[in-house]
């Protein structure tokens, strides 16, 4: 297993926040919300993994209140990006 657990972060915070009222706005296809994930880990450092355990240590070390408003920024950014300039066909 190979893993980065950052992806897994980043894609559970997206699924969270487009499903909020906060970005009703935005769109929520499969494409936009890939692109924002991918701009998102563009920005982020990459925490790979190869075993459950060193995930489970990823995830402690993340889910701090500092770790997560920092991780949230980003996405957040990235949302604003894609909604400004979408790739849709």
């Amino acid at each position: 297993m190979l893993k980065n657990a950052m992806e897994e972060i980043v894609q559970g915070i997206v699924t969270v926040l487009m499903s909020g009222s906060d970005y009703q706005i935005f769109c929520k296809c499969q494409q936009c919300q890939e692109d924002i994930i991918a701009l998102s880990l563009n920005t982020l450092p990459a925490h790979y993994v190869t075993s459950e355990k060193g995930r489970t240590a990823v995830f402690e070390r993340m889910n701090s209140k500092e770790n997560l408003e920092w991780i949230n920024k980003r996405v957040i950014q990235s949302i604003y990006t894609v909604g400004k300039y979408p790739h849709r066909s």
